[in-house]
């Protein structure tokens, strides 16, 4: 039987310092961690790299430990989930700290069971609370007149920069890779200053609209954005994505969700745009930027 540590924590500004500290017993004597670095707790257990390579390696009776039960579960499901593949595979679970801790929380005596999912139950409130106090801070921030979301990737005069260097003659792709940005947030800046212009590929290939039979420049569709790429658009400084993200409709799938968005293309484009650098990640980001830009792609090229 041999002890196997897990670690996790949200953000690459935060550290596992704490976490090793309730551990330390164990790394001293040699047991193996395994970990997810700015790995949001959203994403879940069984889908987690790190996690993954623990169950991968560990053996029937071996321990799984963590310092504290945040840093495995965000919520009943999850616990329940985790609880049963941990059983199934013959291993034992462990918290160091916390109402949880001096427990095998894959034991089957029935009140085990029951303390688990009562404390699972508390666990999903207080995630609850933390994202409900973390709405009001920023709906409060923005009727004070704060200026919330990530902040823009260029200033004024780097822009300038960019804007003078393709009218020079310098290919998007070559800005960006100079800027080391995404080409999309070159395209922004050029056309926000109306400095982009169609390629030879481009015009060799448009074919203007019928006025007669030409569709509205910027037609209103509905798009399911995932619940992920949604999250991280909640503060967003873009007036347009927030209001069409507010009015939408949560839809419920399985463990996850979309939000049903009613809007104009060029909105579920900027939201494409805004939320592509956060996602890029992580392998669960990836997935969702992947089918929101499918989904809104779809909606582009349907007549």
């Amino acid at each position: 039987m041999a002890d196997r540590l897990y670690l996790r924590h949200s953000t690459d500004k935060q550290t596992n310092l704490r976490q090793k500290h309730h551990l330390a017993t164990y790394l001293s004597s040699g047991a193996p961690a395994y970990e997810d670095p700015a790995t949001s707790s959203r994403i879940h257990p069984l889908q987690r790299p790190g996690f993954q390579n623990l169950l991968d390696e560990a053996a029937v009776g071996d321990v799984v430990r963590v310092a504290d039960a945040a840093r495995l579960f965000r919520s009943v499901r999850d616990v329940l989930d985790v609880r049963d593949v941990l059983r199934r595979r013959g291993l034992h679970l462990r918290v160091a700290a916390g109402a949880w801790a001096g427990m095998d929380l894959t034991s089957d005596d029935a009140m085990t069971k029951l303390f688990v999912t009562m404390l699972a139950g508390v666990l999903e409130f207080q995630r609850d609370m933390i994202s409900e106090n973390t709405k009001d801070g920023v709906a409060a921030a923005r009727a004070e007149g704060k200026v919330l979301g990530r902040p823009a990737a260029f200033g004024d005069r780097k822009a300038a920069e960019v804007v003078q260097a393709y009218r020079d003659g310098t290919a998007v792709k070559a800005l960006a890779r100079l800027y080391n940005v995404d080409p999309k947030t070159i395209r922004r800046v050029l056309d926000a200053a109306q400095a982009r212009t169609l390629t030879a590929e481009e015009l060799d290939t448009f074919t203007p609209a019928d006025p007669q039979a030409q569709a509205p420049a910027d037609p209103v569709v509905v798009v399911d954005v995932p619940g992920l790429v949604a999250e991280n658009l909640v503060d967003i400084a873009d007036d347009a994505v927030r209001q069409a993200l507010d009015a939408g409709q949560t839809i419920r799938r399985g463990q996850g969700y979309s939000v049903r968005v009613t809007a104009p293309v060029s909105v579920h484009v900027a939201m494409v745009e805004h939320s592509a650098t956060a996602l890029m990640q992580s392998p669960a980001g990836r997935k969702a930027h992947r089918i929101h830009s499918d989904r809104v792609t779809s909606v582009q090229s349907t007549p």
